[in-house]
């Protein structure tokens, strides 16, 4: 079995030393450096690099630059989502972005997993658990986002937490770790508000 395959199927998989997974890596470093470095008033230049980085990409989506990702291939993002700058997309398993998510600046979603111990993460090996953010999710600035981890549709994550464990739908989450700390309900509604 390949070290491509073993990544595929969850399993421990040498990530450092395989030049396949090498080339492939190299090759999503490249792309984003080309979309990182285009103007933005290019906007269809930057939209081709894009799509060339991430295939799985829907209609009407926003990534401000920076922007990184270890594969770009494994990342599947929603339509009308927006990813403001300088987020980081650790794809070594994928990554759902639903539609309609507002994902704020210096944001990072890790699925890599790496040995305890120090002998074996020396041999370059890791493993990882995909992560899925639901649609109309709401992420603040400076969140962290760990392996295995699904936050439910609806669901808004406040700035700097850091998610280790899912998050159920529409709920606010804060903190870190991230907690919940009540349901979005009706009187959330800037209409159910006095103005």
């Amino acid at each position: 079995m390949t070290e491509r395959e073993k990544l595929e199927k969850g399993l421990w998989y040498d990530a450092n030393y395989d030049q396949e997974l090498l080339q492939q890596r190299l090759h999503a470093e490249e792309l984003c450096f080309e979309f990182n470095h285009t103007s933005p008033k290019n906007r269809m230049q930057k939209s081709e690099l894009l799509s060339k980085l991430l295939s799985h990409i829907g209609d009407h989506v926003t990534i401000l630059s920076p922007f990184y990702t270890d594969y770009g291939y494994r990342c599947i993002i929603g339509s009308d989502t927006f990813i403001n700058h300088n987020a980081y997309l650790m794809d070594c398993a994928p990554i759902t972005i639903g539609s309609h998510c507002f994902i704020g600046p210096n944001c990072g979603i890790y699925t890599a997993i790496h040995p305890l111990d120090a002998e074996e993460r020396n041999q370059g090996l890791e493993k990882a658990e995909p992560v899925i953010i639901g649609d109309n999710v709401w992420i603040g600035g400076d969140v962290t986002i760990l392996p295995g981890v699904t936050i439910g549709q609806g669901s808004v994550i406040g700035a700097k937490s850091v998610v280790t464990k899912d998050i159920p739908p529409n709920v606010i989450a804060v903190g870190n770790p991230c907690r919940v700390l009540r349901s979005i309900t009706e009187q959330d509604k800037i209409s159910y508000q006095k103005l």
